[in-house]
């Protein structure tokens, strides 16, 4: 016999969505948009993510005479970062919906920021992987916690636009880094790029812990802002070490049915799955550009320091705006009606489809038409991704399992990140250093998401969790 599904009085069921999207107007002032300060801080931190992270990147031509590293070594060293990172995700989804994301992004902050500073100071290669290794992993929590912030800050009718706001940071943090970096290594040499770098984290982490609040805590949502959230389907549960209420009677607690939800259970769903390889496609072309592309532009392109460091920045500077795009629109297709399957998919498959003009790079003769191309390409991905960003509050069953999707999709998608990088590699090592090939599977692969974000993904809703 089965037991009847219930939802857990702790957490709040989700809205049906046609209600999610309609709701009390948006308060008026700064005291009532609370949530925007809280995703800019968000913003912040994955800026500083992608600095640190796009360091390696744009160092590494100059560290190899340093540092003795060949050619067969250098994808290696790039994609270590991407084992700790993509394991990772799936303890640190699951510790922020248990202990929230002011406390695990900090303690990941703290975490990359050290060890960023420390690649300072590595001597040879077995020390540089170490560090790569160190790195993934204190980078692990950021982009569920900025999930879970969303989810818990903002109504559905702005959810995308939010996750472009702080998924923004990636686009923001490659943007910066390249002029930054360059003109760091030009300086005083690439050692001192990390120690800047790793020391600008450290001031981030302090400034998240001294300004970021939880949505329930003094100074979080007024009223006001709270009620617009909540009527608009934020996933506002409290973290444990917010609840105050007395325990129930052990009579009602007794007789109330709660179906056990276990974070395993969530991989049995067509959805979960359809995510996880669409973000895996949309990734693994997102990394050419964090990995591979500053050495595409000086070995394919012929690309000076100089012209790097300008040149370098401009598929960033794009796809912020493409990014913008991509959650205003899936935003505003919401008020205007459409459901929240029908708003997010369009974007998603759309982004994925234009992002494929990649593979068009390597037929075009001019350095500048392959850095349009791409530029198009880039700013596609990123206006895929607001929509990405928002899926794991959208189909979440309970607010308690957000950061856990997050974090299972971002698994995936860093997947990507190890096999994009050692595969580019390699297929440079095979086709005498040729970019061709690496560009054409990457074009292929922007297909293969849109067509799973398309196909895969039948409804953008809540899943349906039953107890045995």
């Amino acid at each position: 016999m089965k037991t009847p599904r219930a939802v857990p009085a702790t957490d709040q069921p989700s809205p049906p969505q046609d209600e999610a999207t309609t709701g009390p107007p948006r308060p008026r002032g700064l005291r009532h948009n609370t949530r925007w300060l809280m995703v800019f801080l968000c913003f912040l931190g994955m800026t500083v993510n992608y600095v640190d992270r796009a360091t390696i990147s744009i160092s590494l031509p100059y560290m190899t005479d340093d540092l003795h590293i060949g050619p067969e070594w250098q994808g290696v060293i790039l994609s270590m970062f991407f084992v700790t990172y993509a394991l990772g995700q799936l303890p640190a989804g699951a510790l922020i919906d248990r202990y929230g994301e002011k406390r695990m992004f900090a303690i990941g902050g703290l975490i990359w920021s050290l060890v960023t500073v420390g690649t300072g100071f590595v001597r040879g290669i077995g020390s540089l992987l170490f560090a790569r290794l160190a790195l993934g992993a204190g980078e692990a929590p950021a982009y569920p916690s900025c999930a879970k912030s969303v989810s818990r800050w903002f109504p559905v009718r702005e959810r995308a636009l939010a996750n472009s706001v702080w998924d923004n940071g990636a686009r923001a943090g490659t943007a910066v880094a390249a002029p930054v970096v360059t003109a760091l290594i030009a300086w005083q040499g690439w050692r001192m790029a990390f120690w800047v770098t790793g020391g600008v984290a450290l001031l981030w982490v302090a400034l998240w812990l001294k300004a970021y609040r939880e949505p329930s805590a003094r100074g979080g949502l007024s009223a006001e802002e709270r009620a617009y959230v909540m009527a608009g389907g934020a996933r506002l549960e409290e973290h444990p070490a917010e609840k105050t209420a007395a325990p129930e009677p052990a009579e009602k607690t007794a007789t109330r049915e709660e179906p056990a939800v276990r974070w395993r259970d969530l991989f049995r769903h067509r959805t979960v799955w359809g995510m996880m390889i669409g973000f895996f496609c949309l990734n693994y072309v997102i990394y050419f550009f964090i990995t591979w592309f500053p050495s595409y532009l000086v070995d394919a392109r012929g690309f000076d320091l100089l012209k790097l460091g300008f040149y370098g920045a401009l598929p960033g500077i794009v796809a912020i705006a493409g990014s913008l795009l991509g959650g205003w629109t899936s935003d505003t297709l919401l008020r205007r009606g459409w459901s929240v399957t029908r708003a997010r998919k369009t974007c998603l498959v759309c982004g994925m489809l234009f992002s494929s003009v990649i593979a068009f790079a390597v037929l075009v003769p001019s350095a500048m038409w392959a850095l349009a191309l791409l530029s198009v390409s880039y700013a596609s991905l990123a206006f895929s991704a607001a929509s990405v960003a928002s899926l794991p509050a959208d189909v979440a069953p309970t607010p308690r399992h957000v950061a856990s999707l997050g974090g299972i999709q971002n698994f995936a998608s860093n997947l990507a990140g190890v096999l994009g990088s050692t595969t580019t590699g390699l297929l440079l090592g095979f086709f005498h250093h040729s970019f061709v090939a690496p560009l054409m599977l990457s074009g292929a692969l922007c297909i293969v998401g849109a067509l799973t974000y398309g196909l895969v993904i039948k409804r953008v809703e809540p899943l349906r969790l039953s107890a045995a």
